[in-house]
């Protein structure tokens, strides 16, 4: 086996009644802004600097009293505060507005050159054309959980944590506030082409419910970027939860990372990278694998070698993954369960958290094999890790259609069980929320979970 190779890393004047100060917005409150303290330099340019806005308050002139004074002030103090939150909120829109602007051209050009990649193929149109008809089938859900993601006062979205393109951030905060709650950094999944920050939405929102805290991490895509920009950005994200986390209510000592499908993947390689690092001379680091109290994958694959002619068939073709994975010649260094095996990197194993994997036996995008080899390479090597294998489940059952389907979810059970600390911990914190209620109709969740391009 080749020698393990580091991916890569990652003047005023006084007013007569009236004074103007400025105030920047709590982190809490603000959507946007920026993430670490090495760019600190550059914040008067980031759109938090610029989304600091003022509050009027009376002055000492105009509380000393005077008639001329108190006629200036024909507008009260909580009529000034109802304008400025408006105002401050029309900005907020206007924001948002601009950047999903911004989003759409970006997202429309970067189609453009996929399409060049793709050229004519049956297998990619058969399941884009699939994949529409599976959307429209969830659309009742996916309609509900967008108002929840755009309009919930619980979701901070789009909160910047690196100078890179979509290094942004989703955060999903519990409403009761009662302590520092645990935290889930997430990577979503989307073939390493179509992931997006909001496609947690449904597991943040099922997470908050039972009073985690989770950060929906955004990264940039292929043509975008390839794996080792993936990693990167995954990697920033992570950092930013765990040396931030505690300023939005999140308890800093449990951190735990979840990645599902490809995201699954980017994360194991991510932490895998990290411990590495870890383990180099003169590397420096800002977060450490140690911050990291459990890693969950779901329904991911850890072996490209093994998995590139699979996605071929699968509408995937070798000439795109191999793009994406930055040539055939790398397909072992973004291979989480081939690094592994190398002894030169024995003590960086040591420092893995507890991994645990789950998929489905009736996956198809990623079969259930690929987390079963993984464990046993896993055990081999003396790291702490367990597998839950749903029976008949598919690749979008876990994610998708189960939590649509309300009631009780397994998956995020067995999640909330580990993060509690046992099944009636775990129970006692769900208990204090309302039973998910069903967002699709059963016939509805059938025939999407047939037509599932996935």
């Amino acid at each position: 086996m080749p020698p393990v190779a580091r991916l890569p890393s990652l003047s005023s004047e006084p007013a007569m009644s009236l004074e103007l100060h400025p105030h920047a917005p709590s982190p809490q409150y603000d959507e946007e802004e920026k993430a670490s303290p090495s760019s600190s330099s550059s914040s008067a340019s980031s759109p938090a600097a610029e989304d600091a806005r003022p509050f009027l308050r009376r002055s000492a002139s105009a509380a000393g009293g005077g008639g001329r004074s108190r006629r200036r002030r024909t507008v009260s103090e909580p009529s000034l505060r109802s304008l400025s939150s408006h105002t401050s909120r029309g900005r907020s829109f206007g924001r948002d507005v601009g950047h999903a602007a911004a989003e759409t051209f970006l997202l429309t050009r970067l189609a453009i050159t996929l399409l060049r990649y793709l050229g004519v193929g049956y297998r990619w149109i058969t399941k884009f054309l699939a994949l529409i008809c599976y959307a429209t089938l969830l659309m009742p859900g996916f309609l509900q959980v967008g108002y929840y993601y755009f309009f919930s006062s619980q979701v901070r979205r789009s909160i910047i944590y690196g100078d890179r393109p979509r290094n942004r951030l989703d955060l999903y905060l519990p409403t009761k506030v009662d302590g520092l709650k645990p935290v889930v950094a997430f990577v979503t999944g989307g073939a390493w082409i179509i992931g997006y920050k909001a496609w947690g939405a449904l597991l943040g929102r099922r997470l908050a419910e039972r009073g985690i805290i989770v950060a929906c991490i955004d990264y940039r895509n292929f043509p975008q970027g390839t794996i080792s920009d993936m990693v990167e950005d995954a990697s920033q994200g992570i950092s930013f939860v765990c040396n931030n986390i505690g300023s939005y209510g999140g308890d800093p000592n449990r951190i735990y990372l979840i990645g599902q499908s490809a995201g699954a993947h980017i994360a194991a390689c991510t932490i895998l990278d990290q411990a590495i690092k870890e383990c180099g001379e003169r590397e420096c680091t800002s977060w450490s694998v140690s911050q990291i109290k459990a890693y969950f994958g779901i329904s991911g694959g850890y072996n490209m070698l093994e998995l590139v002619d699979h996605f071929h068939s699968r509408g995937l073709y070798r000439s795109i993954f191999l793009s994406i994975m930055e040539g055939e010649q790398n397909l072992w260094r973004f291979s989480p369960e081939v690094l592994v095996q190398d002894s030169s990197i024995k003590h960086a194993i040591s420092l893995l958290p507890h991994v645990i994997l789950f998929h489905g036996t009736s996956d198809q995008s990623i079969p259930s094999t690929a987390s079963k080899k993984f464990v046993d390479t896993l055990h081999s090597v003396g790291a702490k890790v367990d597998i839950v294998l749903f029976e008949g489940k598919t690749h979008t059952d876990l994610f998708l259609q189960d939590p649509l389907r309300g009631g009780k979810d397994e998956l995020l059970e067995h999640i909330a069980a580990v993060i509690y600390g046992g099944v009636a911990a775990a129970h006692a914190h769900i208990s204090v929320a309302p039973l998910p209620r069903r967002l699709v109709p059963e016939f509805m969740l059938q025939l999407a979970r047939k037509i599932s391009p996935f």
